[in-house]
């Protein structure tokens, strides 16, 4: 079982929550070729080890956050 730390609510388990994608992407601006919005839509970093994602509380005060999630051992920090 994953527990998540809600910034508000506390630890709660993972059922709570839906997955966000990847932290710190900006949606593109102005005019976007097809090729850039391809990029925008289907290509995410997928590292070994630690990796900031964003994750909204459904099922408790519905916020969104960012935390840091180890994608091997599945260890949740807060980001910085």
């Amino acid at each position: 079982m994953l527990l998540i730390a809600c910034p508000h609510c506390g630890p709660r388990d993972e059922n709570e929550f839906r997955y966000g994608g990847q932290a710190g992407i900006a949606y593109p601006a102005g005019e976007t070729s097809d090729q850039e919005w391809a990029e925008y839509v289907f290509l995410r970093d997928n590292p070994k080890g630690w990796f900031r994602e964003r994750w909204f509380h459904g099922h408790g005060c519905r916020t969104w956050f960012d935390v840091e999630r180890h994608t091997v051992t599945h260890e949740i920090r807060k980001a910085p």
